[in-house]
């Protein structure tokens, strides 16, 4: 239980001091955001958990060939703001069209034969 706490507590120290530092720069934030850090954190507890490097290398590659749909919500999202549609709003629409955009890609990779 407590190693579950430090699982929890770290990685949630990274998001708060992830957005903290965006408010005063947000060149600096992005360059953390976009580093794949929830990536990086799950890969190293699941090698901690596991110690099995095939999962890990299979996380890996799922997680590359799903990066390329999770763009969508950074192409839509400062569109419909620009458009000055509500901010709540238009995260959930740019929620809702990444969600088929991962659809999409499941099933694109799947008629390919590429499992994730």
């Amino acid at each position: 239980m407590v190693y579950y706490l430090i699982k929890i507590i770290t990685t949630t120290l990274l998001i708060v001091l992830i957005s903290e530092i965006s408010k005063r720069s947000s060149l600096i934030g992005a360059i953390l955001a976009s580093v794949p850090l929830v990536s990086v954190i799950a890969m190293i507890w699941l090698y901690i958990d596991t110690r099995d490097v095939e999962k890990i290398s299979s996380l890996s590659v799922s997680i590359f060939w799903l990066v390329i749909p999770s763009l969508a919500l950074f192409v839509s999202l400062p569109i419909f703001l620009k458009k000055e549609i509500n901010f709540y709003l238009s995260m959930s629409i740019s929620i809702l069209i990444t969600i088929g955009c991962y659809y999409f890609m499941i099933f694109l990779l799947g008629k390919t034969g590429i499992k994730l």
